[in-house]
């Protein structure tokens, strides 16, 4: 009596079995380990294994339960990665965001000198050096609200508004659209200006893990759309 290998115990019969049958692979560490003493104890004592048969039996077992293992090990580290990926954007909330937008909301806050304050704040790109410029504020009807000048800078130029027209009246909370120009070499260009926006709540989705930042305002945006935390 010859000494049965797993392929002879197990023969590949996908010709014939019907899809979603298991295969040597699909098998458990346990199952494995249970088919290999059987086989050992079912051998011919006159015709024992051969050596190099049994090391390469052994050797898909330690490749079947190493799988496992590592398979159980990702899922943890996925489980942990999720887990405090969902901390680090509950700490996100009540901060400001920059993203790629110029439209703002003008919210309570508290100015300079630690008193409450309306504010909306922003960052003015320069994308190099200019002498000067102008910042435009308008309403979501395109109507302009207030505008000032901006004094020289080189590169980025945060920004503050204070929530007054140029008549000095203070505008109902909401969201503006900021815009401004550059003055570079003696002649106006514009330039991007990038809006402060806080964030009011976070959502991790559980089977992707991506973040999706609630702002004040209504707008919502995913980690990657953010250009920078303030």
């Amino acid at each position: 009596m010859e000494t049965a290998s797993l392929a002879e115990l197990f023969p590949n019969t996908s010709a014939t079995t019907t899809a979603g049958a298991n295969s040597v692979e699909d098998l458990g560490s346990d199952d494995f380990l249970a088919l290999m003493v059987a086989q050992l104890e079912n051998q011919d004592p006159t015709s024992p294994m051969d050596n190099m048969q049994f090391i390469a039996q052994l050797a898909q077992f330690g490749t079947v339960s190493g799988v496992q293992e590592l398979n159980e090990g990702f899922s943890s580290l996925a489980a942990a990665m999720s887990g405090n990926q969902a901390l680090q954007a509950a700490s996100l909330v009540g901060r400001d965001v920059v993203t790629d937008t110029n439209v703002g909301t003008l919210r309570e806050g508290i100015d300079a000198d630690g008193e409450p304050a309306a504010i909306l704040d922003a960052t003015v790109d320069f994308d190099g050096a200019a002498s000067g410029g102008t910042l435009y504020v308008q309403d979501m009807t395109g109507r302009l609200v207030f505008s000032t000048a901006l004094p020289p800078a080189d590169g980025e130029l945060k920004v503050r508004w204070d929530g007054r027209d140029n008549q000095g009246t203070l505008m109902p909370a909401g969201q503006y659209r900021i815009s401004a120009e550059a003055l570079v070499n003696g002649q106006n260009q514009g330039v991007s200006v990038y809006a402060h926006q806080q964030v009011q709540s976070v959502a991790v989705e559980g089977a992707t893990g991506e973040v999706t930042l609630e702002l004040v305002g209504g707008d919502e945006v995913t980690i990657d759309e953010v250009k920078a935390f303030l």
